[in-house]
């Protein structure tokens, strides 16, 4: 004995089937949404990198509370510094806490050393920080090298 079965519950039993699994393989496989929004996040930059670009602009994603510590080279026998107090376009999303000068750990005279700034999230949204290496005195060379970096906050639980 032979049951005809009707072609519409049939594609109506494979579609559920294929539904299922497409929705199984996705909630299992994927990141969860936050997991790109860092809790504390480190952005270093040598003067290698700075030769080979002169003006570093980048992005980075942050939590509410998060930490964002900024370590570019720096070298000041040849007179250029970084900005001590960083340009940030929103104090209300991000805000610097600290900054600070770290020498070398090298014996060779005129070595670089880096210079640290340490920021701390406050609010949800955007906001950027910019910074120039100079040569602070009048007629000197001035941006010589720039950091622009967007950084974005986002609350996550």
């Amino acid at each position: 004995m032979h049951f005809i079965k009707d072609g519409r519950s049939s594609l109506k039993k494979h579609l559920c089937i294929l539904g299922a699994t497409i929705l199984i393989l996705f909630t299992c496989c994927s990141p969860p949404e936050s997991s790109e929004f860092m809790r504390d996040v480190e952005v270093e930059l040598s003067c290698e990198d700075f030769r080979a670009q002169p003006n570093y602009s980048g992005s980075v994603q942050l939590r509410i509370g998060g930490t964002l510590t900024v370590i570019l080279c720096s070298n000041a026998s040849t007179g250029f510094s970084w900005s001590k107090l960083a340009q940030i376009s929103d104090r209300a999303v991000l805000m610097q806490i600290d900054h600070r000068w770290l020498p070398l750990t090298s014996d060779r005279a005129g070595a670089a050393g880096k210079e640290v700034w340490t920021f701390k999230t406050t609010n949800e949204g955007t906001s950027t920080i910019y910074l120039e290496y100079s040569q602070p005195w009048e007629g000197g060379d001035k941006a010589h090298w720039t950091f622009h970096l967007t950084v974005v906050v986002k609350y996550s639980h």
